[in-house]
């Protein structure tokens, strides 16, 4: 008999019979209705009670099926996720017709047509096979899929005894072939994480494929019936039925069959679980994912150590001549802390209980040695050490310092940690941290991993400032005011100086770590956003750094918190803007005069050529070229146009005519020594959204049609904006415009932040002119689909705008952004 595989939702074929009357799907239906509505059946209640009742109707139409067609020696078996009687609203059955091979195919194609067509006519998604338990082994031996499904096989109706059977060849087979199929099971969980991501850093994640979803809780239970190694318990069955429960939420909100908590679904999913918002939603699925994949990381280690030893079983009894096992080799790595197995774990000598150091001792042996700790360890220290004195002995704060700065394999170690509470123990404030979801794609990490991160990214640059160790711990604390009212970094000032009194730093540490967390945004938010040849900007930096050494290392941080945040949040760029910035507030802090009050832009030999062009011509000259930083995204851009009225917005509607996505923009007005006139330089850093870049001559001849108003951009660009794609169900945040106080002597300062959206900047520059108002130099930046850019405008006459003008003018850019 040939086995027959199938996931389908309705048959292929023509309408198929129907149940018998008292096995038909109306009843089961209302049934399932009324169990999917009642709220006090939630969680495993609800899914184990919609099994029994699936199972009781597949029972009564398998038993009429066998009856109609005396067919005998057959199973109704549900394997997969109804095997483990985990159903949610949505999920589909997993059913194998299971027969000893002595019925006729005719009659066997009839029993599995009257079982699998109510299922179709109910709409409910099926995934069906009809096997002997022959073929099903021999499926299992030759798909690694169908064998994890069949692990999980449970009886529906029908033959017990060919079940009982099958399931023992099946787990014996599974035993005896673990040191090839665990392998390929891990390379699986691997391509698969790969592939979807890890859940708890994701902020629309994949309930069950993402790496420490529910596959990977099946791939544990997978691991533990070959009784080679077994995941840790605690905490992993709480963590399934989070993400279990997560699911049911989503499938009873969208009414779909979807695994992917999509942004649109999350108030609706936190509400139906009766929580106070998406943030503690996500929280919460992304703790569940922590410990299944740190139980994943211990468990596929511990099989990894396994067939290791295995392997060198037979050639160690050679070469002992059957002698026994050598001694288990110990190396020591610190004081109470040794290698063993490629694990860090405890000296048979250490004692938790009287040395509370311990904890972190053995967490920088393990990160500057690069192994793991081991599970056991960690637990022992979790359940005997005593608490560290305060403040700190300088041994513990040079300890965490020691772990800071081993780079990467922090990251694993500090996870381990975390896993047993070490972490929160330590640093209670982390606790508010931990698992926090961040909200802006541009992050990659949870605000717990990112401190993690920017320490690792700061360790690499620990030879560039004199105090390695306040940069490590301000990288560590910097954005530990997360999940407190109010700016972050004002609300973490004073609990970093909390937490570096505790560790015992010394006053004037203290003052340093307040201020790298307080300022950590001051340098990358300045120089991108501020223009860097007014005093006034300069002397704000100054002031609040306060000290060359300070600089220093806020120069550090600001380059490890943006490459931790994410490949869109630092670039060759940004860094040179940062450098640049850095190299003005040095010269002020050291001491040099002050720069002049309205300095003038010294050109470029190339803006030189093409500013005295354009006066030449009295027409717009633009430069193409490709930028040559490594880590750079698009192309440089500079256009040269005698000053007049309309160029911001009419360069900045080409460019998004042609299609090109606006990276970094600055524009500056030049004048030239013996030149009559004044030229408008602009600068711009831009990619193509697809396909290749338009040719400059193209640019040109559109910019000179915008700038004498036989091309109308604003019409085009409307038309564009309304075929542009939008994304379905998410509504982006307003834009908000706001008046910069005190950043500027010779001009008012705009910021505006707004989706990045087609024709943006087009839009804040014809607002501007419609209000009789001059740009005299803007910033541009864009960080994943959200922009932020800054304006330096000026009255005609070039001075700064008064308070009620500027209040106005904000006000009329936003309406205009709406």
């Amino acid at each position: 008999m040939t086995s027959v595989d199938r996931t389908t939702t309705q048959p292929d074929g023509p309408d198929g019979p129907a149940g018998p009357p008292d096995a038909g799907p109306s009843g089961y239906a209302a049934a399932r209705l009324r169990l999917l509505q009642e709220e006090a059946r939630s969680g495993p209640a609800r899914r184990s009670g919609l099994a029994r009742l699936t199972d009781d109707w597949l029972s009564a139409l398998f038993t009429a099926a066998v009856a109609e067609t005396g067919v005998r020696g057959a199973a109704l078996v549900a394997v997969g996720g109804y095997g483990r009687a985990e159903l949610s609203p949505r999920s589909d059955l997993d059913l194998l017709l299971l027969h000893d091979g002595k019925a006729g195919p005719k009659a066997l194609a009839t029993l599995a047509d009257r079982v699998w067509y109510p299922v179709w006519d109910l709409g409910l998604a099926l995934d069906h096979s009809v096997r002997t338990a022959a073929e099903a082994r021999r499926t299992a031996a030759e798909d690694l899929k169908v064998q994890l499904g069949l692990l999980d096989a449970r009886p529906v109706a029908g033959d017990l005894g060919l079940l009982a059977g099958l399931r023992t060849t099946v787990l014996a087979d599974w035993r005896n072939q673990s040191a090839k199929r665990l392998p390929e099971l891990h390379a699986m969980c691997r391509e698969r994480a790969e592939r979807c991501g890890e859940l708890r850093f994701l902020l629309e994640p994949d309930l069950k494929e993402a790496r420490g979803g529910l596959r990977d809780i099946t791939a544990l239970r997978a691991v533990a019936a070959s009784w080679l190694a077994d995941a840790p318990r605690e905490g992993l069955d709480r963590a399934r039925r989070r993400l279990l429960d997560a699911r049911d939420a989503l499938h009873l909100v969208t009414g779909r069959a979807s695994d992917r908590l999509s942004l649109q679904e999350h108030d609706a999913v936190a509400a139906h679980l009766g929580l106070p918002d998406a943030d503690t939603l996500l929280r919460e699925v992304y703790e569940a994912a922590g410990v299944v994949a740190y139980a994943g990381d211990v468990t596929w280690r511990e099989v990894g150590r396994v067939l290791r030893a295995r392997a060198a079983r037979p050639r160690l009894r050679g070469l002992l001549g059957g002698r026994g096992a050598p001694a288990v080799e110990r190396a020591p790595l610190a004081d109470g802390v040794v290698e063993q197995d490629g694990e860090a774990v405890l000296a048979l000598a250490a004692r938790p209980d009287r040395d509370p150091v311990l904890a972190l001792r053995l967490a920088a042996a393990a990160a500057q040695a690069g192994l793991p700790v081991s599970l056991h360890a960690v637990r022992r220290l979790a359940a005997q050490a005593k608490p560290l004195p305060v403040p700190w002995p300088a041994e513990a704060r040079e300890q965490l310092l020691t772990l800071l700065g081993a780079g990467e394999p922090t990251v694993d170690v500090w996870e381990a940690l975390e896993a047993e509470g070490l972490v929160s123990r330590l640093l209670p404030e982390w606790e508010r941290v931990r698992c926090r979801p961040q909200r802006n794609p541009v992050h990659t990490w949870t605000v717990d991993r990112h401190l993690v991160e920017t320490a690792v990214r700061a360790s690499a640059l620990t030879r560039r400032v004199g105090r390695p160790d306040l940069l490590l711990m301000a990288a560590l604390l910097h954005d530990i005011g997360k999940g407190l009212p109010g700016d972050h970094s004002v609300a973490g000032e004073p609990v970093a100086r909390d937490i570096a009194v505790r560790l015992g730093f010394g006053s004037e540490d203290v003052a340093v770590l307040a201020t790298l967390v307080r300022h950590h945004l001051l340098l990358i938010d300045t120089a991108t956003r501020r223009d860097l040849d007014d005093p006034a900007t300069v002397r704000m930096v100054a002031d609040a750094v306060g000290s060359p050494g300070t600089l220093e290392l806020l120069h550090a941080l600001t380059e490890a918190d943006a490459r931790a945040t994410g490949p869109a949040a630092w670039s060759a760029w940004r860094g040179s803007l940062v450098a640049d910035l850095v190299g003005r507030v040095a010269a002020v802090l050291g001491g040099s005069a002050a720069p002049p009050a309205d300095p003038p832009l010294v050109p470029t030999t190339e803006q030189e050529r093409l500013a005295v062009e354009a006066l030449r011509t009295r027409e717009p000259v633009l430069s193409l070229h490709a930028r040559h930083e490594e880590d750079a995204v698009g192309v440089e851009l500079v256009v040269a146009v005698p000053d007049q009225p309309g160029v911001l917005p009419a360069v900045a509607g080409v460019l998004a005519l042609h299609r090109l996505t606006v990276r970094a923009a600055d524009l500056r007005s030049l004048e030239l020594p013996d030149r009559l006139g004044e030229v408008l330089v602009l600068r711009w850093r831009v990619a193509a959204e697809y396909g290749s870049l338009p040719q400059a001559t193209r640019l040109r001849a559109d910019l000179v049609r915008a700038l004498d108003g036989s091309l109308d951009v604003p019409a085009k660009l409307a038309d564009r904006e309304a075929a542009y794609p939008r994304r379905r169900g998410v509504v982006p945040p307003p834009p908000r415009v706001t008046v910069v106080p005190d950043v500027s002597s010779l001009a008012t300062v705009l910021e505006v932040r707004a989706p990045d959206a087609v024709g943006l900047l087009h839009r804040i520059g014809r607002a501007l002119e419609g209000g009789g108002f001059r740009v005299r130099s803007a910033h541009v930046s864009t960080l994943g689909a959200n922009a932020v850019d800054s304006l330096y405008v000026t009255t005609v006459e070039g001075k700064p705008l008064t308070p009620s003008e500027a209040a106005d003018l904000a006000s009329s850019v936003e309406a205009a952004l709406r």
